[in-house]
C-alpha cells in the first residue's frame, strides 16, 4: 500500500520542490479507486494506492511497455527507442550556426521533441484522461531524468524497474545534488542570463570555449 504521505515524501527524496510534490498527490487522487477494485468496490477514504493490483491503474494512449498485467515489455520499449530517436540520424545536434553539441553515440536517447512525437503517436481518440495522464508522466520525467536536454535509455530501464529511485535518493544524501534534471532554477536562470530555457546548450557552449582556451 502506497498512502499520500509516502508520495509526498517520495518526490521530495527525489529533489522535487514542495509544490510539486504536492502536485504529485494527484496520483493518489487519480489512481487510488482503480487500484481499489481489486479489493472493493467502495474507493478507499484515504486515497491509497495497492499495489498488487495496480496494474488496474494502466490508462490508454501509453506506450504499451507494459502490459495489461502490469509486465514489463522489453521488446516495446527497445521499440520506442529505435523509431522515436532523432539523434541515432547523425551524430550531433546542431545548436546554432556555429555550435553543434555531440551525442553520445553508445546510447539511444529521447529529446523534447521525439518525446512530444512519441506523446502524438500514441493518442487514441476520444480519450482526454489518457493524453493528460501520459503528457503529466512524459514532463516529470524529463524533469527528474535529463542530461543535455536527453532521455536516455539505460535511466529509463531503471525507472521502469525500479532501481533508479533508490539510486537517486542515495546520490542525494551522498552528494547533496544530482549530475541530471531540470528545475525551476534552470528555468528562470536560463532565461534571465542566456535568453534562453535550455541550459544544457549553454553548459556546452561553456565547455567546449574552456577547451579551447585550454588549447591555447
Amino acid at each position: 500500500i502506497i498512502t499520500p504521505v509516502e508520495i509526498y515524501r517520495g518526490f521530495r527524496d527525489l529533489g522535487f520542490c514542495i509544490p510539486f510534490s504536492l502536485g504529485g498527490l494527484l496520483i493518489n487522487i487519480f489512481f487510488s479507486y482503480p487500484t481499489t477494485l481489486g479489493h472493493s468496490w467502495l474507493p478507499d477514504p484515504l486515497f491509497r494506492i495497492y499495489t498488487d493490483s495496480i496494474h488496474k491503474a494502466k490508462h490508454g494512449s501509453d506506450t504499451g511497455v507494459y502490459s495489461s498485467d502490469g509486465n514489463l515489455r522489453l521488446m516495446l520499449f527497445n521499440e520506442v527507442f529505435e523509431k522515436m530517436d532523432s539523434s541515432r540520424a547523425e551524430d550531433t545536434i546542431e545548436v546554432d550556426n556555429t555550435t553543434r553539441l555531440e551525442i553520445d553515440r553508445r546510447e539511444p536517447s529521447l529529446g523534447v521533441g521525439d518525446l512530444f512525437r512519441l506523446h502524438a503517436k500514441n493518442r487514441v481518440a476520444a480519450d482526454p484522461a489518457g493524453w493528460s495522464f501520459a503528457a503529466m508522466e512524459w514532463w516529470t520525467t524529463w524533469l527528474l531524468l535529463q542530461r543535455d536536454g536527453r532521455l536516455w535509455k539505460k535511466d529509463l530501464r531503471a525507472m521502469y524497474d525500479g532501481t533508479l529511485f533508490w539510486r537517486i535518493r542515495e546520490e542525494r544524501e551522498k552528494n547533496g545534488q544530482l549530475q541530471h534534471g531540470y528545475g525551476w532554477q534552470d528555468w528562470l536562470g536560463g532565461l534571465w542570463k542566456n535568453g534562453t530555457w535550455k541550459t544544457w546548450e549553454i553548459r556546452h557552449k561553456d565547455r567546449v570555449k574552456i577547451e579551447a582556451e585550454k588549447e591555447l
